[in-house]
């Protein structure tokens, strides 16, 4: 029986080992390569060629993100999975966009990983439960409006386009809500509405599309 060739890449080595050992574990799976961050994992990709990469998001340097884009442009047919200790819907959507055919939360049971693993090997999407919520989602708010309506639906308050004008210059949510004297989760309210308003998933795709609209 041919095993599934697995690539692993994360910046902490006990979580790492952890994974390894697990994966090892299964009669269908090897652990061929390991790396500790995106750069190192892109190369890894090109040389072994793995059936499936468990990605961290945050790594030093190139993160997962980047790396799952660039993985991808090289080797379509790998298959991709997220791994994270945060529940970020951006960084989520932007996994997505980037190929990755799965994005899973650290505190996954072993045995509910390994079930989602072979999901995504057979194409299926490999999302942990609070995630796949947030496509849906995410689904439902597209398919309630069409482009026919969007600029009615654009239109931003003050407080919201002075929010966005920080998100332009690249100011984190603290530097945002220090600059305008409100809290972060305003901010980040604030920021899920700026989002909704103009029918976009991440911050850099409000500012841009606000700039073309000429809103800043």
């Amino acid at each position: 029986m041919k095993k599934v060739r697995v690539l692993l890449a994360d910046d902490h080595a006990l979580f790492r080992e952890g994974l390894a050992g697990i994966i090892g574990a299964q009669p269908d799976m090897q652990v061929v390569g390991e790396s500790n961050d995106g750069l190192e994992a892109f190369v890894k990709a090109q040389e072994l060629k793995p059936d499936l990469i468990l990605m961290d998001v945050q790594m030093p340097g190139m993160d997962g993100l980047e790396a799952a884009r660039q993985i991808k442009q090289i080797l379509p047919d790998t298959i991709v999975v997220m791994l994270t200790v945060r529940d970020d819907d951006e960084k989520l959507f932007e996994a997505l966009r980037n190929g990755a055919q799965g994005y899973l939360l650290k505190e996954i049971r072993s045995q509910e990983m390994l079930a989602m693993l072979q999901g995504a090997l057979r194409g299926e999407a490999a999302l942990s439960p609070s995630m796949a919520g947030r496509v849906l989602m995410e689904f439902r708010r597209l398919s309630r409006h069409d482009s026919s309506n969007m600029d009615e639906d654009a239109a931003l308050t003050e407080r919201e386009l002075q929010v966005l004008m920080r998100v332009s210059e690249g100011a984190t949510d603290k530097e945002i809500a220090a600059a305008l004297s409100v809290s972060l989760n305003t901010v980040k309210t604030h920021i899920r509405n700026i989002l909704s308003k103009l029918h976009v998933r991440t911050r850099r795709e409000a500012a841009k599309t606000a700039q073309a609209k000429g809103m800043l």
